[in-house]
Parts: structure tokens; sequence; C-alpha cells
């Protein structure tokens, strides 16, 4: 069992590593494509990177999926939040960095468990200590010497909010709907809200399309097609707790591969900000008197 769960770490540290370097492409992508239409073919090209997992569950979770129409009402719900908050990402990235946009998506993980008091979840001292401590960092991070902040982190920090909501959203619908069939729905609820903003909003151009094929294709099939599987497999045996300290180094990777590909840096503050705000995540995770 112990080897399982070193396993389903490694497969979740994978996960973050994937996700993380998602804001590099996204970054990238936004310099040749909007954001709605570089969501809109994301999403669309996740949810049929899905296909072949779905023919291969066909007919299982019957006993909890009866109902196609709730998979479909539950999928709009979601991929409507999931909409906004990859929006407001996304649009946060053509005017701040890939690290910077990681760090402070990442305020979800606290985030999460405070907004769960409105629905009666129980919350402990450590989750307020990670929040504060998290959000010292954010300020640090992101508010400026005359206490300003930029348009693009302000954007990334109102979508990490929507995060927030989008898991309890999930968390909320997956006790009766089978998991693979609401990612699918809801990743083309995203698409096609995402699309139809695009041709209204946006100049959509093959031109760009193509420029943007590689940050598309690495935010559609790897993002969202490979790394939700490897999630699914991950969490299966990893603890819970572990899972989401693990899953919080998508902000270490983010940084990392921004450093790395589009030569960001982010000055002490900025780090010192970093390290702040990722302490605050794994403290907000941890429940201290059950550690073993």
């Amino acid at each position: 069992m112990e080897n399982k769960r070193i396993k389903a770490n490694m497969m979740l540290l994978l996960v973050a590593a994937i996700w993380g370097f998602a804001f590099v492409a996204q970054r990238v992508g936004a310099g040749y494509v909007g954001a709605f239409t570089f969501n809109g073919t994301r999403f669309f090209l996740g949810a049929l990177s899905l296909l072949p997992l779905l023919y291969m569950n066909r007919g299982s979770h019957k006993s909890i999926d009866a109902s196609n129409r709730k998979t479909i009402l539950a999928g709009g719900i979601t991929g409507s939040v999931l909409f906004i908050a990859a929006s407001l990402q996304q649009i946060g990235l053509s005017d701040t960095t890939a690290g910077k946009a990681g760090f402070i998506t990442g305020l979800y993980i606290v985030l999460v468990p405070i907004f769960g008091i409105f629905l009666r979840h129980r919350i402990t001292l450590n989750m307020w200590a990670g929040a504060l401590v998290a959000v010292t960092g954010l300020y640090l991070l992101s508010v400026t010497g005359d206490f300003t902040i930029s348009n693009g982190d302000l954007y990334v920090l109102i979508g990490a909010i929507f995060w927030a909501v989008h898991i309890l959203v999930i968390d909320h619908y997956t006790k009766s709907i089978d998991a693979l069939k609401l990612s699918f729905v809801q990743f083309m609820t995203c698409s096609i809200f995402s699309l139809i903003t695009a041709f209204i909003f946006e100049t959509v151009t093959m031109e760009g399309l193509r420029l943007a094929l590689v940050p598309i294709l690495y935010g559609g099939i790897c993002s969202v097609g490979i790394a939700y599987t490897l999630q699914v497999f991950g969490q299966k045996y990893a603890k819970p707790s572990h899972a989401a300290i693990v899953l919080s180094m998508e902000t270490v990777f983010a940084s990392l591969g921004g450093f790395l590909l589009l030569n960001e840096i982010m000055g002490m503050r900025g780090y010192t900000g970093c390290a702040l705000m990722l302490t605050g995540m794994i403290i907000a995770q941890i429940r201290f008197n059950a550690l073993k």
C-alpha cells in the first residue's frame, strides 16, 4: 500500500508540473489570440481528449449516474463557473507573468475551506493561519509601494475566487454524478461559451490560431486531458491532505517555467511573497494533530 501511495504522489507531482507549465503556454498563447479564442479551442480539445476514457468506461457508474439530464445540468453549471474562472485567468495573463499568475491562482487552496463556512464546513485554526500567511505573501507579490495592484494580477485574483467556487460546486455534484462525464460536459460548456464570446468580441484568424497552436495543444491535451487522467488515478491512492499539498506545487512549477522559458524574474520581494504564499497553502492543508 505504501508503494502505491508513493507512486500516486509521484503522479500528482507530474500533474502539478503539467499544470504549472500550462501557465507558460497560456502566457505565450495570449500573445497571438484573444483570451476567449484560446480557452474555447483549449477546452474543446480537452473535452475531445476525454472521449477515449468515456468509451472505455461506458456502461459503468450507472447506479450513481442514472439521469443524463442531471449530468447535463450539473455540467452546465460547473462549466459556467469554469468559463468565468478560466476567462479571468487568461485575460490576466496578458498583463502579468506566468509565475505570479500561478501563485495568485493557487490561493484557491486557501479560499476553498474559508468559503466552505457558508456551507457549514468546519474551518480549523491552521486554515486561518494559512490564509493569513498567504495573504501576506500576496501583498508582497502583487501590491506595489504606492499600494496599487496591476490589472493582470487583479483579474487573476478575482479568477482565483471563482476557481474556489468551482471546486466547491464540483465537490457538490461528484457525490451523485460520474466525475468523468461531468468533466466532459463542463469542458464542452466552457468551450462553447468561450467561442461564442470570442466571435462576438474578438477577431479570430487562422494565422493567430496557427501561431498559438503549440500552447493550445499543450493547454488542451496535456493540461486538461493527460493531467486530469493522472489526477484521477493519483487521488485514488493518495491521502487527500497529501494530494492537496503536492498539487499546490503547481505554483512552484509555474514560477520555474516562467523563469526558464520566458526569462521572468520577480525580484527578492516577489520571491519572498511566493514563498509565503506556498507556505500558507501548505499550512492550510496540514492537520497538525494528525501528522504521523
